[in-house]
Parts: structure tokens; C-alpha cells; sequence
């Protein structure tokens, strides 16, 4: 029986602890959050949970509250994911995130630093550490491994992500907007020609043609772990591939461009009236957040959706007994209306969080033998198909197309 530690109660993390809840080897959840009112609704709701307030900024918050428990899942912004990892290795237990760190070093010497010194600290411990356990990454990586694995070479890996979806309600991002919003305005990365490469924000756009959507979208490189990750394992787990992007598309991303060419995404302060403010202050002042609750949910299903569509494909290039060969898998997972009847949260919350959640259960089941830090492409084959066996029970599923 497990101890698990669950610190960040947003969506993906609160989704984590009723997955879990249900897991029959899991003893007691501490729910942590600096939002006091988030851990009570969990400690509320769930038999096994006790919830408590914690400072992700002080380690010895962390320390102190995940003491005893056997695993830390941490579903707090990047910017805290040092202080829980160090803290993880302070209480001995293992260590999950939804993402890795972007450390002002840069995000490929970030991760070059995380799989040399991290990985080292956690295996000197006998400690597992998998980071970037959400669908993007996370589930991707799996479906990117799987794919290759059929293949005798590998020359490109694409990951495509539109989100088509409108409501009524003007809801512009579906988790927390100043973490999209810093998101899309970062620089971008892509692995290519066996080399990285850094560009603007929002670049090499193209419109692309999905199944079952009757339309090209148009598609914009975009900051993601995937390129970074599976280019410094392109050699180790990926046959060799030498040309690795990521790209994203629909309203949200039209409209966080459209501010960051009218400079409104900029943290510098101008003069407005005699005022100094910095644009991206006075954007998130305005924009609305993203619902949490139930009740907010319902609110918008019931003022109406306008468009409920969207695409995740994952798209490999390489070669089969010296043909070549292209396998396109595209994940279903339920719209908003469905995951809400499911699970009283929103589609956004259900398709990241159930991907968490099943990653969470796979570590307590000490599925993993492992030991340091590791990314889900870097799972062995039970692990994976764990993964996508698992994630079939809450119908996000996988079909395969090979040309």
C-alpha cells in the first residue's frame, strides 16, 4: 500500500487524486496546495484524501507536509519543479511531473542537465523520477516509441495538436491562460538534421489536412518537451531520427499571436496615460480563467457549443525492409459534453489528467523497474502497453494508419 503525495490541485492534479482514490494499493492521498479551498474540496470528496496547505516555492513546505509518503506527484507550474524534485529526494520517494523544467539555462541544456545530474541523484537513491507524464508529453512520446519500434529506421517524428473547440461563453484557453499564454509567446524548438534548432514564436506555419475534418488548419511550431527529449534520445530509443517537430493549431493559438504581434504578451512595462503597466499584466487582468468547478462547466455546456472538434496525430517516417514507410496514429478521447457526463470535468482537464492519472498508477504499481530519471518514450514495452491499455478503459484510444 502507497502514500501518495499530490501537490498542484488544478485540474490535472485534482484528477490525479480521484483517480487514485480508486486505486486499490494506494493507502492515504495528501492533497497539497497553496489554495486552501482546493485541498478541503478534495479531502471532502475523497475517502482516502487529507488535504493540507503547501508553499510549492519552499521546499521545506513540501518536506514537511510529503513526509512518509512513497511517491510525489507534482501538477504545479514548471517553474516550481526543482523544489519539488529536490524535496522528493529528501523524503525518499519517487517523483512524477506533467512536464520538465525550463530553466533559464535554456530548455535543451534544462533537460541535457536533468537526464546527467538529476538522473544520477535519483538512481543514487534507488529512486524513480518519470517527468513529462500528461498527453503532450506523455502519452505522445508512448505513441511515438510504439511507432518506431515498428519501423528499422526512423527519419522524422511530427506531433500535431489542433484544438478546434468554441463555446458561446468566451473561454480562450482551457487551462490556466498566463501558463498558455507564456507558453506560446517562448521561443520554439525543433530537432533538425540531427541538430537543434531555435526559433520565434508562432514560425514555419503550414496548413495541414486532418481525418475527419473537412478543412486544411493551418499549423505554427510551438514550444514543447517532445523535440528536446526525443532528440537527445534519437539515437538511444528512437532509431536514429534526424528531424523531430511539434505544431499546434485552432482559435487559441489565432489568438495569442495576434497579442504577440500587437506586443500585448510583453512584460515590459510602457508608459499608458501617465501609467506604467506591462501589456501582459493588463491581458491577464482581463482574459477569463478557465472553468474548474462543476458548476462553472455546466454553465457553459448550457449557453452552448459552438464547435466541438479537434486533432492529436502523431506521424512517423522511416523505413520498413528498406521501403519506406509513414504511420500516422491519431488519439481519440472524449469532447466536453461527454467527459463532463463521465467525469464532471472538462474535455482539456479529462484527456491530460486521465494520461497523468494512468502514469500515476503505473508508479504505483512499481510497473517501472527503473531507477533515475526518466521520459515515457524511455519505457520498456509492458510499460507502454500499460499505458495505452489502461487509457483505453476511459475511451482515449489510438488508431493507426500505415502508407
Amino acid at each position: 500500500m502507497k502514500n501518495v503525495f499530490i501537490i498542484g490541485l488544478g485540474a490535472q492534479g485534482s484528477t490525479i487524486a480521484k483517480h487514485l482514490n480508486l486505486h486499490p494499493q494506494v493507502r492515504e492521498i495528501v492533497c497539497a496546495d497553496y489554495d486552501q479551498e482546493l485541498a478541503d474540496r478534495l479531502e471532502a470528496d475523497l475517502a482516502k484524501a487529507v488535504g493540507v496547505r503547501v508553499d510549492g516555492r519552499n521546499v521545506s513546505s513540501i518536506v514537511a507536509a510529503a513526509k512518509g509518503c512513497d511517491l510525489i506527484i507534482n501538477g504545479l507550474p514548471l517553474e516550481h519543479n526543482l523544489n519539488v524534485m529536490e524535496a522528493a529526494l529528501a523524503v525518499g520517494a519517487g517523483y512524477m511531473d506533467l512536464s520538465g523544467p525550463m530553466e533559464e539555462i535554456g530548455f535543451v541544456e534544462s533537460y541535457r542537465w536533468l537526464f546527467s545530474e538529476w538522473h544520477a541523484r535519483f538512481q543514487a537513491k534507488g529512486l524513480l523520477a518519470l517527468v513529462g507524464c500528461g498527453i503532450a508529453p506523455g502519452l505522445a512520446n508512448v505513441i511515438v516509441r510504439e511507432s518506431v519500434e515498428k519501423l528499422d529506421t526512423c527519419d522524422f517524428i511530427g506531433i500535431y495538436f489542433y484544438d478546434g473547440f468554441l463555446s458561446r461563453r468566451f473561454i480562450p484557453f482551457w487551462w490556466s491562460p498566463e501558463v498558455a499564454l507564456g507558453d506560446m509567446m517562448y521561443k520554439t524548438f525543433r530537432y533538425e538534421k540531427g541538430q537543434f534548432v531555435i526559433d520565434v514564436p508562432f514560425s514555419r506555419p503550414i496548413m495541414m489536412q486532418f481525418r475527419g475534418i473537412d478543412r486544411q488548419i493551418r499549423m505554427v511550431d510551438h514550444e514543447h518537451d517532445e523535440p528536446v527529449t526525443m532528440g537527445l534520445l534519437a539515437d538511444t530509443v528512437l532509431k536514429g531520427a534526424r528531424d523531430i517537430e511539434f505544431k499546434y493549431g485552432g482559435p487559441q493559438v489565432e489568438l495569442a499571436e495576434l497579442l504577440y504581434k500587437l506586443g500585448l504578451l510583453s512584460k515590459e512595462k510602457v508608459e499608458v496615460k501617465g501609467v506604467k503597466v506591462a501589456p501582459f499584466d493588463v491581458v491577464m487582468r482581463q482574459i477569463p480563467r478557465a472553468p474548474r468547478f462543476a458548476e462553472e462547466i455546466r454553465a457553459v455546456i448550457d449557453e452552448g457549443i459552438i464547435q466541438d472538434e479537434g486533432a492529436f496525430l502523431v506521424r512517423i517516417k522511416g523505413s520498413k525492409d528498406r521501403k519506406p514507410v509513414q504511420i500516422d496514429s491519431y488519439t481519440n478521447f472524449p469532447g466536453l459534453i461527454e467527459a463532463f457526463e463521465r467525469s464532471q470535468m472538462t474535455h482539456e482537464s479529462y484527456s491530460t489528467g486521465q494520461c497523468a492519472a494512468v502514469f500515476s498508477s503505473l508508479m504505483v504499481e512499481d510497473l517501472c523497474r527503473e531507477t533515475g530519471l526518466v521520459v515515457p518514450e524511455q519505457l520498456d514495452l509492458t510499460c507502454r502497453r500499460y499505458v495505452l491499455d489502461e487509457l483505453a478503459r476511459f475511451d482515449i484510444t489510438v488508431d493507426q494508419y500505415l502508407s
